[in-house]
């Protein structure tokens, strides 16, 4: 699922609006779109099912960092959810989001990640910012790749399915000196050409119908989700047995840099091996 942010800098809400309308509907027609919206006025946190155009749309209320009083969803919430069964997610009104952003008005200084920047609707570019986002990195889950391989044409024989989640340890021992987080950084082109030849390669193995790999890029934060691996497979036996060898190969086989920052040093790991 490819995530756009959408801001509001300067302009009238009524700009804003009416380019989150555009964005969404150009989006639609090339699958399904799930928004989900901040908005202070909302008081109650209730889930609002509106119509602007998307599919999904999550209305979230102001409580703490970004959650939605009552509920207890938060912005990451509301997009693994949509992660499963949506295409694209437009997130509005939230900023210093992770992800790439659509400005309308004038962008301020914090703000990082501008894929685009337009006055109002008549500025907006569909094709190219479409264009622009699907050259970004995709946000995946652990359940938005079960659901993929779900949906396999060749499913039907699948017993199996087997995972793997990599994530980033605080310490390898107790008197190590804590990981804040890694970032990691890939040999653009490349890496995805040697993931993509893995997963076909894992995929023509007798009994295993599907294979999804994923590993994110940039700054991952103690405790949270690097590298995924599923396998659907006739049988728990290939099925696990392939999760181990794609973990193994995908770290063995696809050119991508780690540097650890710990409250006392930061390296790259490639140089001090």
């Amino acid at each position: 699922m490819y995530v756009l942010g959408c801001l509001n800098r300067g302009t009238s809400d009524e700009a804003l609006e009416r380019v989150v309308d555009r964005v969404v509907d150009r989006l639609s027609r090339e699958g399904r779109v799930g928004v989900v919206r901040y908005d202070a006025t909302i008081a109650d946190g209730t889930q609002e099912s509106l119509t602007i155009g998307g599919d999904v749309t999550y209305g979230l209320g102001a409580d703490g960092d970004w959650t939605a009083s009552g509920t207890g969803m938060s912005v990451a919430d509301a997009l693994e959810a949509l992660s499963t069964d949506c295409e694209y997610a437009v997130v509005v009104g939230v900023p210093r989001l992770r992800y790439p952003t659509l400005v309308v008005g004038d962008p301020s200084e914090t703000d990082e990640n501008v894929l685009a920047t337009v006055s109002g609707p008549a500025d907006l570019e569909e094709d190219s910012l479409v264009e622009a986002l699907e050259a970004e990195e995709p946000y995946e889950t652990l359940e938005s790749l079960v659901a993929r391989v779900k949906r396999s044409p060749r499913a039907d024989r699948a017993g199996a399915i087997a995972t793997f989640t990599g994530r980033v340890r605080a310490r390898d021992d107790p008197d190590d000196a804590r990981t804040e987080y890694l970032e990691f950084e890939k040999y653009e082109g490349v890496a995805e050409e040697r993931m993509a030849a893995l997963e076909r390669d894992l995929e023509a193995r007798e009994g295993v119908f599907d294979v999804e790999l994923y590993h994110r890029t940039g700054v991952v934060g103690d405790g949270e989700d690097i590298v995924f691996v599923v396998v659907l497979a006739g049988h728990r036996e290939e099925a696990f047995r392939t999760v181990e060898d794609g973990i193994n190969r995908l770290k063995d086989e696809v050119p991508l840099f780690k540097k650890e920052v710990t409250v006392e040093d930061e390296f790259w790991v490639h140089e001090r091996t």
